[in-house]
């Protein structure tokens, strides 16, 4: 949300932003790729405990960046961290889930909607205070740096993988439904990139908005995600896995188009709840799904990671190279149509599958509970 400021530190256009931006993704998704092997070694536990911290250090290096080459070189490298922690937080999930016998990945996710919530707030209130990109960011990394350390004591250790998946490492192949999930994270991710990353000049550029306005683009639509989260495991449980991911599509196409469409900040900020709150539930829903899919969930996730992930990280480069061939709200109108795909992809799933987790050291999950 302080791309605006950090646009105006250092002098760049749209299509720099995009390449910074692009250089983050590079940066994850070359990390993404490999975690499927460094999961079945190491577990989430262990990479959480290096790569959090590391995120942190990579955050400030970001701050502190005087050029826009040394910004692209910050940009890498927090994307190496970055791409590591997301993959194994959400390995670390289907281990929680696996030893509570319940679906809780939504409920998890929450907790994500209430730091970009929080990073919303504090934003704004960093713009309305005069605080500048470079201090804004540096406090962030300051404060998240020893939480990180404190957190990594309360990990718990993944499920041991079976002995033929530990012999053949990498190379077992991978259910056909983990890429199908993949494909659908991509999609939903994006849809998220794309508002985290490009709302706010949305509205200050093409709607007028002031940027203390066009800043509150993001946290209103992290709210809709928290309340989507919240309820979404219930919401499962009552209407299975697939119908929730194919309404979901459907509502996520219907509302960002109401937001493309819009000509003032007045109607499109608010319809930014109801995007969230259509997009919630989709990849968390997937996450859990691949991670059932195996007897070890960390390196199925790790594939549909590294798949969905690419959209939230080249979604948001696409949309802003798309802005200089057209325009902004052109581009963000792919978004729109990302949500019809997911409807589509979600109607592949099959109507019966593993929508909750098992116990740890129960056998390899089977079909058990309607998707």
């Amino acid at each position: 949300m302080r791309l605006p400021a950090l646009s105006d530190k250092l002098g760049l256009s749209e299509a720099s932003i995009s390449a910074s931006l692009l250089a983050w993704s590079l940066g994850a998704l070359v990390t993404m790729q490999s975690m499927r092997g460094v999961m079945t070694r190491f577990g989430s536990r262990s990479i959480l405990r290096v790569a959090a911290p590391l995120c942190a250090v990579t955050l400030a290096l970001l701050a502190f960046a005087p050029s826009f080459p040394l910004l692209l070189v910050a940009s890498v490298l927090f994307g190496l961290a970055f791409g590591a922690l997301d993959i194994a937080m959400n390995a670390q999930g289907a281990a929680v889930e696996r030893a509570h016998g319940l679906p809780l990945m939504n409920g998890m996710h929450a907790g994500w909607c209430v730091g970009a919530i929080s990073a919303g707030l504090l934003g704004t209130a960093a713009i309305a205070a005069g605080l500048s990109f470079t201090a804004h960011l540096a406090l962030i990394a300051l404060a998240s740096l020893p939480a990180a350390v404190m957190l990594s004591r309360t990990y718990l250790p993944d499920p041991a993988p079976e002995p033929e998946a530990a012999g053949n490492g990498t190379r077992r192949r991978m259910p056909p439904v983990v890429y199908l999930l993949g494909v659908i994270a991509f999609c939903a991710f994006m849809v998220e990139g794309a508002v985290a990353d490009w709302n706010g000049l949305y509205l200050r550029n093409e709607l007028g908005a002031p940027e203390a306005v066009a800043a509150l683009g993001y946290p209103i639509f992290e709210v809709g995600m928290l309340i989507g989260r919240l309820a979404g495991d219930r919401v499962r449980n009552r209407f299975g896995a697939r119908r929730m991911i194919i309404g979901s599509g459907l509502a996520t196409t219907a509302t960002f188009a109401v937001a493309v469409m819009s000509s003032s900040a007045a109607v499109a900020v608010p319809v930014m709840l109801l995007v969230g709150l259509s997009v919630a539930t989709i990849s968390p829903v997937a996450f859990s799904l691949a991670g059932d899919a195996t007897a070890n969930p960390g390196p199925a996730i790790a594939q549909t990671g590294a798949l969905g992930y690419a959209g939230l990280l080249l979604g948001p480069v696409i949309i802003g190279l798309l802005s200089d061939l057209a325009s902004l709200r052109v581009a963000l109108g792919v978004a729109a149509l990302l949500g019809v795909l997911i409807t589509v992809a979600g109607r592949f799933l099959p109507r019966s599958g593993t929508a909750s987790a098992a116990p740890a050291g129960a056998p390899a999950p089977g079909v058990t509970a309607a998707v």
